[in-house]
């Protein structure tokens, strides 16, 4: 596990690059203009406990592989979804390929296998690609059923 492993962003508000951490307690905001920033990394078996599961928000996991051509669809919806939504969700992308254990745990059968986590706890899981309002839709349901079991 590499704590201090970073990731460069740069802010859709102000063009600023930010470096952020792949692993931290709450969401990454700009360090120009405090604008939220789109919260996207990579993860794998040997790090996926610290960068998905101790996140502090929810984290929208996608199990894709590099031969899959949905995945590759997908993949830039599901950055535009991090982008909308920034500063509410962290995206982790996962090569299932590389890190079997993560793909065996989830029993992926098909990619690319979307879930929606909240301190590694499945809120939402779907398989296959959609357009970047379906996701986005999709996305904010399991946020807000999330806030209805906790009660608001």
């Amino acid at each position: 596990m590499n704590t201090t492993a970073t990731v460069t962003v740069t802010c859709p508000h102000c063009g600023r690059a930010n470096r952020i951490p792949v692993a931290a307690e709450g969401s990454p905001k700009c360090g120009h203009c405090t604008q939220p920033l789109p919260w996207i990394v990579d993860a794998g078996d040997d790090d996926f406990a610290e960068v998905v599961e101790r996140a502090t928000v929810p984290v929208v996991v996608d199990l894709w592989a590099t031969w899959c051509g949905p995945c590759r669809m997908v993949s830039p919806a599901l950055e535009q979804v991090a982008r909308d939504l920034a500063g509410r969700i962290k995206l982790a992308k996962v090569d299932v390929d590389k890190n079997p254990r993560l793909s065996q745990r989830f029993e992926v059968q098909a990619v690319p296998t979307l879930l929606v986590l909240d301190r590694g706890r499945t809120l939402a899981r779907q398989a296959g690609a959609a357009p970047a309002q379906v996701l986005r839709r999709w996305v904010e349901q399991a946020l807000e059923d999330r806030r209805t079991a906790a009660g608001g």
